[in-house]
């Protein structure tokens, strides 16, 4: 029983040791890689930034673009509804003469 008194401590203690030594050793490893995901999410930032000119190009050009789409179809639109005005008009005038 003396035995197991004086030899589990220093299991405990040797398991102690080997596991810090691991958590050191993973910690520095993590740090690192941190540091490599860094470096990669800079280098996509600094891309994408040297892009940005670009999309604001597109975004300005389908602005544009959907403008004009917009006024020509409002026009069509409006020209359709005056046609039809004109014909329901016509027609009222018709039913109104011939009741009377």
């Amino acid at each position: 029983m003396h035995f197991w008194l004086d030899f589990l401590p220093l299991i405990i203690y040797f398991l102690l040791i080997i596991f810090l030594i691991v958590g050191i050793i993973l910690g520095i490893k993590f740090i690192i890689t941190l540091d490599k995901v860094e470096r990669v999410v800079d280098d996509v930032n600094d891309k994408v930034q040297s892009l940005n000119g670009f999309f604001h190009l597109i975004d300005y050009a389908t602005d544009k673009i959907s403008l004009a789409t917009d006024k020509v179809v409002d026009s069509v639109v409006s020209l359709f509804n005056k046609l039809i005005v004109k014909r329901k008009k016509k027609k009222i005038k018709k039913e109104s003469i011939e009741n009377e």
